[in-house]
């Protein structure tokens, strides 16, 4: 038994000075993962094509129609022309299928594009996938003309998301 914890010990405390997958995750100040994905529309949609483009906001939830869901997309929709008037584009991101996102954009009239991650790829490239679930997080990036990360929100409160991103817009966008 001795032999045993003589040997136990020293590994774990290896395995606790290991670079965890949180020292992984995404930073501000990083380049934003490219990706190609659908539209709602069951148009494609490029990041690198946003390159030059103004300001994208692209937000991950977890599934369409689902209360917050619902909350945080029509809180986007009433606020799309604000967040406009500052240079930038909202795209929403899940891993709903095309027709769920079309039926979901429809049903809340929604003014800016959703985009599906089946597979939960891009959803995994900005560290926002549900550990086990093949699901979004509720986080939020402003991502700059160049494609750099300018701001992380990984604590969303789904009704003030869209107050907080026209807010941090006009602050990012102000400073030197």
């Amino acid at each position: 038994m001795k032999k045993l914890i003589t040997v136990l010990i020293p590994l774990m405390l290896l395995c606790c000075r290991l670079p965890s997958a949180a020292a992984e995750q995404l930073q501000v100040g990083d380049s934003a993962p490219a990706f190609q994905v659908k539209t709602h529309s069951g148009g494609d949609f490029d990041l690198n094509a946003r390159r030059g483009n103004g300001w994208t906001v692209l937000y991950f939830y977890p599934k369409a129609g689902t209360p917050g869901c619902t909350a945080q997309a029509c809180a986007f929709r009433d606020a799309i022309q604000a967040i406009r008037q500052q240079g930038a584009e909202v795209y929403g991101i899940s891993t709903d299928s095309v027709a769920d996102l079309a039926n979901f954009h429809r049903e809340h009239k929604l003014g800016f594009t959703l985009l599906s991650d089946p597979d939960a790829k891009v959803i995994e490239a900005y560290g926002a996938k549900m550990p086990v679930l093949t699901m979004a997080k509720r986080w939020t990036f402003l991502i700059d003309p160049d494609l750099k990360v300018r701001r992380i929100d990984d604590d969303v409160d789904p009704a003030m998301d869209a107050q907080k991103v026209a807010a941090a817009l006009k602050q990012l966008q102000t400073k030197p």
